[in-house]
């Protein structure tokens, strides 16, 4: 969320695919639509946030099933939410809303007991500190000290963040950003060092190496369980992170598919992190809200196989993609995407024994299964659905209790 959602179009990269790589499209959008000689500085005035209401905000994401979630303080283009003294005119105090969005969605969310985490973008595409240090291949560091540093330390000490979401990492080393000695600060001295956690993104060879969770890269899968705490970034509109007003409907997540992101990451032991990109009001469109609220229906009926559950000793059917697992202490959960045909589930993994017990959650009743083979799989009675012309709605959850 930041000054791009006002030409709201292309994507969040928009002032670099107009001014850095001089994109025909992006020059013949603005020349067709903006005055002669309008610079990207102009559209902040535009940027005014006058429907922003955070308790909403707070309010749709805690009904989406959420527990944390992260705001853009600062993107590429360098526009801060919040009134950066190191931002001159550059910020949403001094130019746009006239509003901390930080600190208004931080005590929004600190009211409905969601965990606060800050996105912020190390470099800035067009800082004239930034483009310094570059030519001088990264060998002086004008930006970090004067700039970059002062307002990450900023944003700990003012907003206390739950969660630092590190990004726009990729061009420099380590040493550069003095990401290290940030980070010893953050996690010995500063007023969150007992509960904070970050990400990755802190240098250009940091990402899947250093980092309390990793991201990789913006919607990473991994194929197989990783041995590090992970998180799956992905964006409700394919396209785009940052509202795009010409987004059409094929080229939003469907409902199923953003079900199946969430298990599949859920099952590799990842959290999941799904974005919406608001309107330069501050407005959380329609189409996304009805997304999140789908998700959370779904979560209201199979969150006990979703939170606080671990990877278990297989994550999912060889045969088939389409039912993965996880697990509670002694109890296993089998999520399947897919309704089976003769609504009888097959399942190779389990062991049962005589005492297993099967239930689906949001059904009252165990459900019947045999042994698949003897002494391992079982072949599970799924409830008697009502005949469709519609496939059901995507994904439930049986629970197996002594396998």
């Amino acid at each position: 969320w930041g000054v791009f959602s006002v030409p709201a179009w292309g994507s969040e990269w928009f002032w670099w695919h107009w001014q850095g790589q001089r994109n025909a499209a992006y020059e013949r959008f603005v020349r067709t639509r903006f005055p002669p000689g309008t610079t990207y500085a102009e559209f902040a005035p535009h940027f005014t946030a006058y429907d922003f209401q955070p308790r909403q905000w707070a309010e749709l994401f805690w009904r989406a099933g959420a527990r944390y979630v992260v705001l853009t303080t600062k993107h590429h283009e360098g526009f801060t939410n919040w009134g950066s003294p190191r931002s001159w005119n550059w910020n949403s105090v001094d130019v746009g809303p006239h509003r901390d969005l930080v600190g208004e969605l931080g005590e929004a969310l600190r009211e409905r007991n969601l965990r606060y985490g800050l996105y912020h973008s190390l470099m800035e595409w067009f800082n004239p500190l930034y483009l310094a240090d570059k030519k001088n291949g990264f060998k002086t560091q004008n930006f970090v000290v004067k700039k970059m540093m002062p307002e990450l330390y900023d944003l700990v000490l003012k907003y206390k963040p739950d969660l630092i979401w590190s990004d726009g990492d990729w061009e420099a080393p380590d040493s550069y950003w003095n990401s290290t000695s940030f980070l010893a600060w953050l996690y010995n001295d500063s007023p969150v060092k007992d509960t904070v956690v970050v990400n990755d993104r802190w240098c250009n060879r940091c990402s899947c190496r250093h980092g309390g969770f990793y991201n990789c890269a913006d919607k990473y899968r991994p194929g197989t369980l990783p041995d590090h705490k992970w998180e799956m970034c992905s964006s409700i509109d394919k396209l785009s992170w940052g509202y795009r007003s010409n987004m059409s409907i094929a080229e939003v997540m469907d409902e199923a598919s953003i079900i199946e992101e969430l298990v599949q990451t859920v099952s590799l032991g990842g959290n999941y992190l799904l974005n919406v990109g608001p309107t330069k009001e501050g407005v959380i469109v329609p189409i996304f809200q009805e997304r999140l609220l789908a998700l959370g229906r779904w979560l209201d009926i199979n969150g006990e196989a979703i939170y606080e559950s671990r990877p278990w000793r297989v994550q999912m059917e060889n045969s088939t993609d389409t039912v993965w697992y996880t697990s509670k202490g002694q109890v296993v959960y089998a999520i399947f995407l897919l309704w089976p045909r003769d609504s009888v589930l097959k399942l190779c993994s389990p062991i049962p024994c005589p005492a297993t017990q099967v239930t689906m959650l949001g059904y009252a009743g165990t459900l019947k299964w045999q042994e698949e083979t003897p002494g391992k799989g079982l072949l599970i009675t799924l409830p008697y659905m009502l005949p469709s012309p519609l496939p059901p709605q995507s994904g439930w959850a049986v629970k197996l209790e002594g396998v």
